[in-house]
């Protein structure tokens, strides 16, 4: 489903939802293409995320016949500039929840920043042309979407040692060693 946006980037839903695909199949879930699922919403009037967020889990199970529905909140998403560095930063948070019982399965967060990956050493005035740089580049691409893509990978790729991190699923093709 089309997440919640909780930023201030408008294109923030669609760039998230666009990454959601590859991690989720990865661990093994039955994706509903996106494209299909949106248009099936539109077709009902449902074009805003927290309308299809309020559909009734009986409705979406008799709809699509799902297992399960996944629901995502974005609490951060964009880039803030700073003096001298800037970050691109992306926070999902998701529950998935039984269609049939409503019963919670898996709640999870993860972030991803673009900091990560930077480094920041020199002196001022390269560090200042450097953010100059970036600066100037992110606002011609949206990097927001590649940050969006760790965090989803962050947010579900199964790991058994991690408390919060979601089940493989049933079409998950574990190795020996998962």
């Amino acid at each position: 489903m089309l997440p919640i946006n909780h930023s201030n980037e408008a294109n923030a839903s669609f760039g998230v939802l666009s990454q959601l695909t590859f991690p989720l199949a990865e661990a093994g879930y039955y994706v509903f293409p996106v494209n299909l699922a949106n248009e099936v919403f539109k077709q009902n009037g449902l074009t805003v995320a927290n309308d299809i967020h309020s559909v009734n889990l009986a409705k979406l199970r008799e709809t699509f016949n799902t297992d399960a529905v996944l629901y995502i909140n974005i609490k951060d998403y964009g880039t803030n500039y700073q003096l001298v560095q800037s970050d691109t930063r992306v926070t999902l948070e998701a529950k998935l929840v039984d269609a049939r019982t409503v019963k919670l399965l898996w709640t999870g967060t993860a972030t991803a920043s673009s900091l990560e990956t930077q480094q920041t050493s020199g002196n001022l005035f390269s560090m200042l042309i450097s953010a100059a740089i970036t600066q100037i580049s992110d606002s011609i691409r949206d990097r927001s979407v590649a940050i969006s893509a760790l965090s989803a990978t962050r947010l579900f790729t199964p790991n058994p040692l991690k408390s919060n991190g979601i089940l493989y699923g049933p079409y998950a093709q574990k190795s020996s060693s998962n």
